[in-house]
C-alpha cells in the first residue's frame, strides 16, 4: 500500500475538524477544492486525496484515476472488492493521520462523490471509530450485500448525507434509491436530497452540504 498524494486546504486556525473528500473517477483532487470557501466552515482541514492511475475495464483497460477498478455502472455487474479493501486502507491511513495531529475522529468526515462516494461508505460504514458523518454524493452502496456482516456498531447512527440529480445518466437515481433503502432498513440515519441536475453538483446542495457539515461539527 502506497501513500496518497493529497491536496490540503485549511479554512481557518485553530484546525478542529477534518473533511476527507473522495473526487469521481477520472477526476483527482482538485475537483472539489473550489468549493471550500462557498462552504464557509472554519477551523476545517480539507483533504483531498487524488486516487491512483488504474486500468479500468469497463474503458476497454485505459488508465486513469481510480479508487478501484469499475466492470460497468450496474450494481449487478462485477464488482471489485480487491480494489475497494486495499483502498479502504488507504483512507484510514488518512483518517489515522489525522488522529495523529490532535483532531478526534468525532470532528472527521467522510465525504465522496461518485467512485469516492462510494469509496467514503464503504470505509466509513466499517470504520471502528465514530465518525462526524458521511457525505455520499451522487453515488451508490458497493458490495451491499456484505455490508450486514462487516457493518460497525460504532457508526450505526452516524448521520448520513446522500444527494442525487434526478437526471443523472451515469449512477441513476434508481440506482441511489436502492442504497439509500439498503441503509435505512438498516437503522442507519439518512439525510435525501434531490436535485435538478444530472451527474454533477449545484450551488443548492452546496448550501445543504454547508449546513450538514456545521451541525455535524458544532458538538465540539
Amino acid at each position: 500500500m502506497s501513500a496518497l498524494e493529497i491536496l490540503i486546504i485549511e479554512t481557518s486556525l485553530p484546525i478542529k475538524n477534518s473533511v476527507i473528500w473522495l473526487h469521481g473517477l477520472g477526476a483527482d483532487g482538485h475537483d472539489f477544492a473550489p468549493i471550500v470557501s462557498d462552504l464557509n466552515i472554519p477551523n476545517t482541514r480539507f483533504i483531498f486525496p487524488h486516487a491512483p492511475y488504474k486500468p479500468i475495464t469497463m474503458n476497454n483497460g485505459y488508465e486513469m484515476r481510480a479508487w478501484y477498478d469499475l466492470f460497468g455502472l450496474n450494481l449487478q455487474n462485477q464488482q471489485d472488492e480487491a480494489g475497494m479493501r486495499e483502498m479502504q486502507k488507504n483512507i484510514e491511513s488518512l483518517i489515522i493521520n489525522e488522529t495523529a495531529q490532535g483532531i478526534n475522529e468525532l470532528n472527521i468526515v467522510l465525504a465522496g462523490f461518485s467512485q469516492g462516494g462510494a469509496m467514503a461508505l464503504f470505509t466509513a460504514l466499517r470504520h471502528t471509530g465514530r465518525l462526524a458523518g458521511v457525505l455520499a454524493l451522487s453515488t451508490y452502496v458497493s458490495l451491499k450485500e456484505k455490508l450486514v456482516d462487516e457493518a460497525s456498531t460504532a457508526n450505526m447512527d452516524m448521520p448520513i448525507f446522500m444527494a442525487h440529480g434526478i437526471f443523472d445518466s451515469v449512477i441513476t437515481l434508481d440506482t441511489s434509491s436502492v442504497s439509500r433503502q439498503l441503509l435505512e432498513g438498516l437503522s442507519y440515519s439518512i439525510e435525501w436530497h434531490e436535485y435538478a441536475m444530472g451527474h454533477s453538483v449545484c450551488t443548492e446542495e452546496i448550501d445543504d452540504i454547508s449546513r450538514f457539515l456545521k451541525k455535524a461539527f458544532q458538538a465540539e
